[in-house]
């Protein structure tokens, strides 16, 4: 997958208040950050949306609701605005993954589920954008620049979010390997999925085989007991 698929992203950053009590107000860095924000979710959008070839720092800058000016004011050049995109996006990317996992019942909190949840991370807009980089970054010098390391920082982020949720039932060197493999075919496969929408079901066939090996490796957790944290150990 992607690397230039989570350093921090800029937040953005809300202010809730009680009826009738006035909002207070914001300081030069949140509004700052909420200028940021904006502009590197526009970018985002483009790249999912026009492509690399058809993002302009002026539909970004439109998108966004802010003038060139304002735009150039807190990323200069173009190159600088898609690099605090990627950081912005992988870093979305991280919370899309946790969130929905939690959302998962606990029957479901399985590899099984976590391999349905990574596969619909992969078919969206965020993860189309950073797909899109990757793919232009062949025969783009700059952006092979940016991105060199995107596909290392998704595999790296995954690995993290899989060791905080899952039981380790393999030793550390293999699960990593194995899962930056299912990440190198999730990114082949969603790729054909933006061609295809997967008209004649192959690749949901190739995803039900990736569960099925994954279940025997993570099976669910029984019903009522908890799918990680406290079962740390390896098996015999």
């Amino acid at each position: 997958m992607i690397a230039c698929w989570w350093g921090s992203s800029v937040a953005n950053v809300a202010t809730t208040t009680a009826p009738g009590v006035a909002r207070p107000r914001r300081t030069q860095e949140e509004r700052r950050a909420a200028t940021q924000a904006r502009l590197l979710s526009a970018t985002a959008e483009c790249l999912a949306e026009l492509g690399w070839a058809g993002t302009s720092t002026t539909e970004v800058a439109r998108r966004a609701g802010l003038s060139r000016g304002a735009q150039q004011h807190h990323f200069p050049t173009k190159a600088e605005l898609v690099g605090a995109a990627v950081e912005h996006m992988l870093d979305r990317h991280r919370v899309e993954f946790e969130e929905a996992f939690a959302r998962l019942p606990p029957e479901r909190r399985g590899a099984e589920g976590a391999l349905d949840l990574l596969w619909d991370i992969f078919r969206t807009p965020n993860a189309a954008a950073l797909l899109e980089l990757s793919v232009a970054a062949r025969t783009d010098g700059e952006l092979k620049a940016l991105c060199a390391d995107i596909h290392d920082r998704v595999a790296d982020i995954t690995i993290q979010t899989f060791e905080r949720l899952f039981p380790r039932t393999l030793p550390p060197e293999v699960a990593g390997v194995l899962l930056r493999g299912v990440l190198a075919l999730m990114a082949g496969l969603a790729l054909q999925h933006g061609a295809d929408g997967d008209r004649h079901g192959h690749q949901a066939a190739v995803l039900a085989q990736i569960k099925a090996i994954g279940a025997q490796l993570i099976p669910n957790p029984p019903a009522g007991r908890p799918p990680a944290g406290d079962h740390m150990a390896l098996p015999d």
